[in-house]
């Protein structure tokens, strides 16, 4: 096994804890402009840490969506982007560029269909973590829908949040959803740890795997900077202080003994450990390329 690089797109890396199975089931690729999505880094970072961007000066972020496997049952945190390319867009802005749709044909070649899928968990309704859910059927048909409460009350009021996917969607989201609470257990050995600030009820899930942990960190942390640096926020986060908040909590939970972070959006080391304030990348298998570049 071996750790890929944070200028790369993910490959479809699997790791194996006692009875869990977990893989990457990567959509496909984003590339951010480092100093249109996070305006608010110090400029200084990316001249001192080019290490982690690509030939051409930005961040690779890949989106897709983690399988989790136990004793014959599915579970999939979240849905990828779907089948976009193009510009990506925050608030008329321009941010980066993206090339995705893979989802299904990845998890084809891992041996499944949409149909084995029992349930998919979101950690928060943005477009890049929702591609799937429908498209424009339920595309996972024997699958329940979980969100967090608090990040669909919002939704609810008919307020529009920035980064949500189209109004159809939201719809079918809304009348197909099962809420959950901090705390709860929403499928055998995975627990929701609701991390707001990015979003109104953005989720982290703890995955209990042995004497291990794997806790699902979602969009908290966008790359391994803001370990190091809490305070700079993303462009996209609708409440910094919140957020900051919520990364200081999955910090916690990080260090604690037996814990590896699985992160969507850090190259190609999506799986890691906190140690200090810094990412230490943990090999995992890589099962097939990253399916698509952009």
């Amino acid at each position: 096994m071996e750790t890929g690089a944070l200028n790369q797109q993910s490959a479809v890396r699997s790791l194996e804890l006692d009875d869990v199975r977990l893989t990457y089931v990567v959509d496909g690729a984003m590339a951010m402009l480092p100093a249109a999505f996070f305006p608010d880094f110090d400029p200084r970072y990316w001249n001192d840490h080019p290490e982690v961007l690509d030939e051409n000066g930005r961040l690779p972020m890949s989106a897709g969506g983690l399988l989790v496997e136990r004793a014959g049952r599915r579970l999939l945190i979240d849905a990828g982007l779907g089948a976009v390319s193009g510009p990506i867009h925050v608030s008329g802005d321009t941010v980066g560029l993206s090339d995705s749709g893979s989802l299904l044909s990845v998890l084809r070649t891992l041996g499944h269909t949409p149909q084995d899928i029992e349930a998919v968990a979101f950690t928060h309704l943005h477009v890049d973590h929702t591609g799937w859910a429908f498209a424009p059927e339920k595309t996972f048909p024997q699958a329940r829908y979980l969100v967090a409460a608090a990040e669909w009350a919002p939704h609810v009021c008919g307020t529009r949040i920035p980064g949500a996917p189209a109004v159809d969607t939201l719809r079918h989201i809304g009348a197909a959803h099962t809420p959950f609470d901090d705390g709860q257990e929403i499928f055998p050995g995975v627990r929701a740890l609701i991390t707001p600030g990015h979003s109104p009820g953005h989720t982290s899930y703890v995955i209990s795997a042995g004497r291990e942990r794997v806790v699902v960190f979602g969009d908290v942390f966008h790359t391994p900077a803001q370990m190091t640096h809490p305070q700079w926020p993303s462009r996209p986060d609708l409440e910094h202080g919140a957020v900051t908040a919520a990364r200081q909590r999955v910090a916690e939970e990080l260090r604690r003994p037996g814990t590896i972070g699985f992160a969507f959006h850090f190259g190609d080391q999506a799986f890691g450990r906190l140690t200090g304030t810094r990412w230490m990348p943990v090999p995992a298998r890589a099962i097939l390329p990253a399916p698509r570049t952009v």
